[in-house]
């Protein structure tokens, strides 16, 4: 009980640097999730751009990119929705994780 008496403040101070930590290692990995998320999105977007600037058209679909282009998406760890119009308008894509 003594112990606890002279070390109280300490043990306490101790407990919330450590909670502090823990928070902000959630936070910066958090963090990171959205980066690479919205990294995977910008360079499904480049490719398809690269793609109308060279050839005049869209690519009709993501296995195009990743044959012609040599597009990377871990389709594991994320979802893509790429539905394509018409030859000359921009298809709609969006990025999700799973």
């Amino acid at each position: 009980m003594e112990w606890i008496k002279r070390h109280g403040y300490s043990l306490a101070l101790f407990c919330v640097i450590v909670l502090v930590m823990l928070y902000g290692f959630q936070n910066a990995a958090e963090s990171s999730a959205a980066e690479n998320l919205r990294m995977t999105e910008d360079s499904l977007r480049r490719a398809v751009v690269s793609c109308y600037a060279l050839e005049g058209q869209y690519p009709p679909d993501i296995a195009y990119l990743q044959e012609q282009y040599g597009l990377q998406i871990d389709m594991d760890r994320y979802m893509v929705h790429y539905e394509v119009f018409a030859e000359n308008i921009m298809p709609d894509i969006t990025v999700l994780e799973r």
